[in-house]
């Protein structure tokens, strides 16, 4: 099953993440991901949210569950409803 969620490639309180779709089986930080569709920085004023479209909505369609926090940026972003 592939998940699409956030990795963290941030400093120590400076987090900046890359929205990527991985094996939900493991973990974040040592998984390959299977493909990296965007990037999101919390720290800029409005947060910073980019995102291949169409690379997502491919995802979506081939039966990968985002996480409640991609899901949000997703909905904010207008990918999905």
């Amino acid at each position: 099953m592939l998940k699409i969620r956030l990795k963290r490639i941030g400093k120590k309180k400076a987090p900046f993440y890359r929205v990527v779709v991985a094996d939900a089986r493991n973990s974040v930080s040592n998984s390959k991901n299977v493909a990296e569709i965007g990037t999101y920085d919390p720290l800029k004023e409005p947060s910073e949210f980019k995102v291949d479209e169409e690379e997502a909505k491919k995802w979506l369609q081939n039966g990968a569950q985002p996480t409640e926090t991609v899901a949000r940026l997703f909905k904010k972003a207008g990918i999905i409803a």
